[in-house]
């Protein structure tokens, strides 16, 4: 008999069981989004290979637990004709995590699906030194608590007052939670240093008198296991969309170059030093 190659399976998303040669399945799910093919796909194979049912996992994963290593090539095919493919285990670059973010909730700023889905296919799987995540959250309501990631991404709102609709009903100013806003002498005064681009001015104005500048206030080094740091911020709000892809190109490929293997993003910054990558994300995006 074969010997079983359990590292290549992991990194295929079969994870071993407790029981002898049982797995449990990771799949391949991009921002917690799944179609309904999708789904059905899931359940016949949870019904025919495995114990028949699924787990949700804390990242929006979906995993068939008592898949048998002699049904792994079948459980495969199957799936493939829903149009899901299994997800990834190890030192690469994880499922991307969002909210469902403007399309769809009102307090959401940015689309965080797209993000999601092109984060995706531009890293996911790729091979690094340890693994990696992504989290976008689409407000300051933080639902995926985008600080816990490797790199987190969190949408916004850079808001401007319009005088020629505004009827001076004072709604702007009692809503903000920072006190970012006052009213005086007829004029509503934004302090930008005390604003947090949670964009609540802007969709409670019911004369349209904001003008809103979506953006990304990105967060670096989070984790969240066995020892849990929140991620710092270098750039305030980050306007140009490609602007963010550059930064998650040269974070990824500074921990590439000065990570040791094993290592998470976190202790990497630690033990090289925060001011060196602070320095690249800097460079990169003034560039």
């Amino acid at each position: 008999m074969a010997e079983v190659d359990y590292g290549t399976l992991k990194k295929g998303g079969f994870m071993r069981q407790k029981q002898k040669n049982h797995f449990s399945l990771r799949l391949g799910v991009v921002g917690g989004t799944v179609t309904t093919e999708q789904l059905a796909a899931v359940t016949e194979v949870a019904k025919k290979y495995g114990h028949g049912y699924i787990h949700l996992t804390s990242r929006q994963g979906i995993e068939i637990p008592y898949i048998k290593l002699e049904d792994i090539d079948a459980v495969k095919e199957a799936l493939a004709e829903g149009n899901i493919a299994p997800g990834v285990c190890g030192p690469r670059v994880r499922t991307v995590t969002a909210c469902q973010g403007d399309t769809v909730c009102p307090n959401g700023c940015v689309d965080t699906q797209a993000i999601a889905q092109e984060l995706s296919e531009r890293y996911f799987g790729r091979e690094l030194p340890h693994k990696f995540k992504f989290g976008v959250t689409g407000c300051q309501n933080n639902c995926l608590k985008a600080e816990e990631n490797d790199l987190g991404i969190k949408g916004g709102l850079r808001v401007e007052w319009k005088p020629d609709t505004c009827i001076r009903c004072g709604l702007c100013e009692k809503i903000c939670r920072l006190g970012a806003i006052k009213i005086e002498n007829g004029k509503v005064l934004i302090d930008q240093d005390k604003c947090n681009y949670c964009g609540r001015c802007f969709y409670s104005c019911s004369t349209d008198s904001f003008l809103g500048t979506k953006g990304y206030i990105v967060s670096f080094g989070g984790l969240f296991g066995n020892r849990i740091s929140q991620g710092e911020v270098i750039i305030p709000f980050i306007e140009d969309k490609e602007k963010l892809f550059v930064i998650c190109d040269v974070t990824l490929k500074f921990f590439e170059e000065n990570a040791k293997p094993g290592e998470r993003f976190k202790y990497t910054l630690e033990r090289v030093g925060f001011e060196k990558f602070r320095e690249a994300v800097l460079e990169a995006y003034e560039g």
